[in-house]
C-alpha cells in the first residue's frame, strides 16, 4: 500500500459454491484507493461489482487474496467503513432521526450524544425538518439521504455505495448525485461507488474502474482530471465525451 492509500485490494478472487464446481464472480482484482478520493466502479451486469464492494467492506471474505484498510487486513465489518445499499433499508417503525441514531446505539452512546450527532447528519443531507418523519412519509431520494446520513453518523473514513440511486427517477438521481458530491467535499471521506451509469461515473469520480464480464477483473483504470466542483455543463465538453467513450469501449 502506498503512503497516501487508505484501501488496497490484492489479487481478490471470489467463487460462490453452487453444487456445480462453483460460480467465480471475481478474478484477481487488484487496485488501491487514495485517501479522500472518489472512485466509481462500473461494468456489465453480473461482473461482480456488488460482490467487490462487499469484499471491500468485510461483509464477505474472498476465496483468494485480501483487502487491506489502512494497512490492516479486513476480515469482517469495520466501524470506520460505512455502507449504503441499493435500497435505503430503513426500519419502518423508526423516525428518520431514530434510523440515523441506530449505529450510535450499537456503540453505546448516551441519548444526548446520539441526538446531537444524528441531527448534525440530517442537517448535512438537508433533512433537518424531516427528522420526525417515518420512512413511509419520505420520497425515495429522501430515504436514501437518510441512509447516507446513517452511514456517515459514526464518522467513517471509507464510504461504500452500491448503486445508491438505482431506484430513483432521472431528475432525482441527478440531484442526489450532486448532493453526494457536496457531502463528500464537506466530510472528505473516501468514496467507492458502484453505478450502472457511465456518464454518472465520469461526472462524479476522480477515477473510474471498469470490471470485465464475469469473472470480473479490472479492465480499465481511468483517471478523470475534471476540475471541481463538477457541473452538468462539463458533460458537453469533448474531453467528457472521450472519457465516456473509453469507459463504454472497455465495457463492450
Amino acid at each position: 500500500m502506498t503512503d497516501d492509500s487508505i484501501l488496497t485490494a490484492n489479487e481478490l478472487s471470489m467463487t460462490f459454491p453452487n453444487g456445480n464446481g462453483g460460480l467465480q464472480a471475481l478474478d484477481a482484482v487488484t487496485f488501491s484507493a487514495q485517501r479522500n478520493a472518489f472512485v466509481c466502479v462500473v461494468g456489465p451486469s453480473g461482473s461482480g461489482k456488488s460482490t467487490l464492494l462487499r469484499l471491500l467492506g468485510g461483509l464477505l471474505n474472498p476465496t483468494q487474496g485480501e483487502v487491506q484498510f489502512e494497512g490492516e487486513r479486513v476480515i469482517g465489518p469495520r466501524r470506520r467503513i460505512g455502507f449504503v445499499f441499493q435500497t435505503a433499508n430503513l426500519m419502518p417503525w423508526r423516525t428518520a432521526i431514530e434510523n440515523v441514531e441506530l449505529p450510535l446505539e450499537l456503540e453505546g452512546l448516551n441519548a444526548g450524544q446520539k441526538s446531537r450527532r444524528a441531527e448534525d447528519m440530517l442537517k448535512l443531507v438537508g433533512l433537518a425538518d424531516f427528522k420526525q418523519s417515518l420512512p413511509r412519509d419520505l420520497s425515495g431520494g429522501m430515504a436514501q439521504r437518510v441512509a447516507i446520513a446513517r452511514a456517515l453518523v459514526h464518522e467513517p473514513d471509507l464510504l461504500l455505495l452500491d448503486e445508491p440511486f438505482g431506484s430513483l427517477d432521472a431528475l432525482t438521481r441527478e440531484r442526489m448525485a450532486f448532493e453526494l458530491l457536496k457531502i463528500w467535499q464537506l466530510e472528505r471521506v473516501t468514496v467507492l461507488m458502484v453505478t450502472h451509469s457511465i456518464q454518472e461515473a465520469v461526472l462524479m469520480a476522480d477515477r473510474v474502474l471498469v470490471l470485465s464480464q464475469r469473472p470480473g477483473s479490472i479492465r480499465l483504470d481511468l483517471d478523470i482530471p475534471l476540475s471541481r466542483p463538477r457541473s452538468l455543463d462539463m458533460m458537453h465538453t469533448p474531453e467528457f465525451g472521450q472519457w465516456v467513450d473509453q469507459v463504454r469501449s472497455a465495457i463492450e
